[in-house]
């Protein structure tokens, strides 16, 4: 659950710096606290389905978008962890 946790905030960073934008324009378009988001992007909190939804209306990318994107982070970080594994043999 942790892990997911993190690659939500990462996905929400990503999504956030690809449009050039700050915490505090994110937190501005999502109706919420800039700190908030911050912690949201540190992996610190777990947002709830309605935050989830805000960021994802901010960003403008749908819930399964985002949840594909975070998927598929987690994905990745399996395929480097199993490289990894492989090369240490």
């Amino acid at each position: 659950m942790k892990d997911f946790v993190e690659d939500f905030g990462v996905t929400i960073r990503q999504l956030r710096e690809g449009k050039g934008w700050s915490q505090e324009a994110l937190a501005e378009r999502a109706d919420l606290n800039r700190s908030y988001v911050g912690e949201v992007e540190r992996g610190r909190v777990i947002p709830s389905i309605v935050t989830a939804h805000k960021l994802a209306v901010a960003l403008d990318i749908n819930m399964v978008g985002l949840l594909l994107r975070c998927e598929q982070l987690e994905q990745s970080r399996l395929v480097r962890r199993i490289n990894l594994a492989a090369i240490a043999c």
